[in-house]
């Protein structure tokens, strides 16, 4: 899943019973982010709402949304 925190792009993956998140990149490179955890046992429609909540100091008066970007 996709999504733009903040105006920070992420992308989050399912493996092996935990979460993964990734920044992504202007030209389609993603690296991990081992500074954001989230558990394991969050349901996928939380996810969201957890990052939006953990990441809130990115917010700025121009990028004040945190959105699903794709599914």
């Amino acid at each position: 899943m996709k999504m733009n925190v903040f105006g920070k792009r992420l992308e989050v993956v399912r493996t092996d019973r935990r979460w993964i998140v990734f920044y992504l990149g202007a030209e389609g490179l993603k690296r991990l982010a081992d500074d954001l955890s989230i558990p394991p046992d969050l349901a996928e429609d939380r996810i969201l709402r957890y990052l939006a909540d953990l990441c809130h100091e990115w917010e700025t008066p121009t990028n004040n949304r945190a959105e699903i970007l794709e599914p």
